[in-house]
């Protein structure tokens, strides 16, 4: 798979190190000449000082071939505009990074459905661990109306039961349980123990029910 990053601050450059690790291949487009130099020295990707905003910039990152495209920056204007231009190319994955949650309207209303805002869903991740401190992990699904929930069962009412007693439900469904660490899609007929660890998909507004239900 082929992505090309746009942006190379520390969003940029951290999910170019994760991409380039999961055996994509990285073009990264980032105007300061300084981080470039930087960046081309520490990547295993192709380096392009240069503006995203620039269709001569974007072609010589073979934007054509491109898998996904992710806008970084810090600036929503240039990110907006940018994935603009991509759009005529035919990317298919537009991802867009968007500071202000006032703009996200206006990446929507010109067709770029994946729009991240990290500092509102970086307060949100750390609200979960406040307020829900047994929870080891949480990760939004679809639109953020359903999460993946990892927990520990602590509850006495859900300890000893079958999977098949408690779910699925309009609320959530058990969709991993870890035998001896190993992740193992349970059957029905699988027996939950305190103490140990499952992944629920859970709907995001009963969120708090299902916490309550399985930790107690």
């Amino acid at each position: 798979m082929y992505a090309v990053i746009m942006g190379g601050g520390s969003v940029g450059l951290c999910l170019a190190e994760f991409l380039i690790n999961d055996g994509f291949d990285i073009t990264l487009i980032e105007n300061s000449e300084n981080l470039c130099n930087l960046e081309a020295t520490e990547l295993d990707a192709i380096v392009i000082c240069g503006n995203g905003t620039d269709t001569k910039i974007l072609e010589e990152a073979n934007i054509e071939e491109a898998d996904f495209f992710i806008a970084s920056t810090g600036n929503d204007e240039v990110n907006l505009l940018s994935c603009v231009l991509v759009k005529s190319y035919g990317v298919p994955k537009i991802i867009s990074r968007v500071s202000n949650p006032d703009h996200e309207e206006a990446f929507i209303k010109v067709g770029i459905d994946n729009v991240i805002n990290p500092e509102t869903t970086a307060a949100g991740f750390l609200q979960k661990i406040i307020t829900h401190p047994n929870v080891a992990d949480l990760t939004a699904f679809g639109k953020g109306d359903a999460e993946i929930i990892d927990m520990v069962i602590e509850s006495k009412k859900v300890a000893g039961k079958k999977v098949s007693e408690i779910s699925p439900t309009d609320d959530y469904i058990i969709i991993a349980t870890y035998p001896e660490g190993n992740l193992t899609i349970p059957k029905p007929e699988t027996v939950l123990n305190k103490g140990s660890k499952i992944s629920i998909l859970v709907k995001r507004d009963s969120f708090k029910k299902v916490a309550k239900m399985f930790m107690g």
